[in-house]
């Protein structure tokens, strides 16, 4: 079996796509199910947040695995596997548990280093669990994923990361507005984990009037209602943004939500509200972009987006912890690699000494018909001698082929010991005889992010 992930995410996929995809907690266990029912899937961890929906599996063929999950993921959103290509992303082997511990320390996440996220992953394998959809690799993968999540949140300073852009992208808006932001009023567009956390400091900072807007208005007046904001129609988008100084935008729409056109009528309606002479700050905390890149030609408009927070960060503590995180899930990558290609060679070694036995015993049956004489002393230290000679002369290969194992391409060895000694050993990856279904939906090869 190999490891295969197939997901999309706040970074692939617009925002009705992704709700399209959207599993609801109920849904798991059947949803589970369906995955295990085909072919190629033998074990399955669904993960569904409002940012990511993503498979996690174990499977005996990339391609096959790859067919059946997008088989499951297009019926369930009620289109074509081709419909959904463009917007999947697939990692295999290496690459997929690299993404898995990726996701766990929040690096792959819209704010970086949300430990959110850890919590979901626990709640998506418990399901599956409880589901009996994990086996030996996706226990072990998600157990290992949780723990180097833990890790890099108590070995670093990355839970601070997505605060540190959201404060550093207001400083810059405080300098451009005569350096306070008090009194101020602001809107937040998006209500999910950054435009949670972009309320949060506003409320801190002592800003103004704070309205949240988001295309689900159910969100947008639970998170109003948490900081005593106030909830506005997203269709009302215009009018919110005439009536503000400082925008913080951060939805998971992969277009623009700011167009030129959207942000040039809000500013029109600020010169007949003789609110002119005030810039107005847009921060855009958005992967990809909430605002379009014509709005910054306008006048009286100042763009802060992600680029240039990076860059202003980047000598910085965040870029300083998320890359102690990337070495952090450099290491840990390689420690679940190397134990599992040792782990891949236990069912080989196991079916060489069953062989062994069976031919000890078969021997000393036939000893037993032909020497009926021997006494049941003789018998036993003839059975011990022989069985202690096979074992002699089978630890030190298997000790090596463990060793070798667990190095880069050492399936081979245990492959080789399969075929030296025509070993039958259950659960071994089976020959994916279904090539053509990755070209078809036009995805990406193993370990692409796109």
């Amino acid at each position: 079996m190999n490891l295969l992930v197939v997901g999309a995410s706040y970074r692939t996929a617009p925002v009705a796509t992704l709700e399209r995809l959207s599993v609801s907690t109920a849904d798991l266990p059947r949803i589970l199910d369906r995955l295990l029912a085909q072919p190629y899937v033998g074990e399955a961890v669904v993960v569904s947040t409002c940012n990511r929906v993503e498979i996690y599996a174990a499977v005996s063929g990339f391609h096959g695995g790859l067919g059946d999950i997008c088989t499951v993921l297009a019926t369930e959103a009620g289109c074509s596997p081709a419909d959904l290509a463009n917007h999947l992303y697939v990692h295999y082997d290496e690459a997929a548990v690299e993404h898995v511990f990726r996701v766990a320390t929040g690096l792959d996440s819209m704010v970086v280093g949300e430990a959110q996220i850890l919590g979901q992953l626990r709640d998506a394998y418990h399901v599956a669990t409880e589901a009996d959809a994990t086996g030996r690799q996706l226990h072990e993968l998600m157990q290992q994923a949780l723990r180097v999540g833990k890790r890099a949140h108590s070995e670093t300073g990355i839970d601070q990361a997505g605060q540190s852009v959201v404060s550093a992208g207001l400083e810059i808006a405080a300098n451009r507005l005569g350096g306070s932001l008090s009194g101020r009023p602001a809107l937040v567009i998006g209500a999910g984990a950054m435009g949670a956390l972009a309320v949060a400091t506003l409320t801190r900072l002592g800003l103004g009037s704070i309205a949240v807007t988001n295309r689900g208005a159910d969100r947008a007046s639970r998170l109003a209602e948490a900081y005593g904001a106030t909830a506005v129609p997203f269709d009302d988008l215009t009018v919110a943004l005439s009536t503000v100084d400082i925008v913080v935008t951060a939805t998971a729409a992969i277009e623009p939500v700011l167009t030129r056109d959207t942000v040039a009528a809000a500013l029109a309606r600020r010169v007949a509200n003789g609110s002119a002479a005030t810039p107005l700050v847009l921060l855009d905390l958005a992967v990809p972009r909430d605002v379009d890149a014509a709005v910054a030609e306008l006048p009286g408009v100042l763009v802060v987006d992600i680029d240039r927070l990076a860059a202003d960060l980047a000598d910085g503590p965040v870029a300083t912890d998320a890359a102690a995180v990337a070495d952090i899930v450099t290491s840990e990558v390689a420690a679940f690699l190397t134990w599992l290609r040792g782990a891949d060679v236990v069912p080989t070694v196991a079916a060489l000494r069953a062989r062994a036995d069976e031919v000890v015993t078969a021997e000393l049956r036939r000893l037993a018909q032909r020497r009926p004489d021997l006494t049941d002393d003789q018998r036993a230290d003839v059975a011990h001698t022989v069985h202690r000679v096979v074992q002699r002369l089978l630890h030190q290969p298997t000790v090596r082929v463990r060793q070798l194992a667990a190095e880069p391409g050492g399936d081979q060895y245990t492959a080789l010991l399969r075929e030296l000694f025509d070993l039958e050993v259950p659960n071994t990856a089976q020959v994916d005889t279904v090539p053509e279904i990755a070209p078809r939906l036009s995805l990406p090869a193993p370990g692409g992010d796109r």
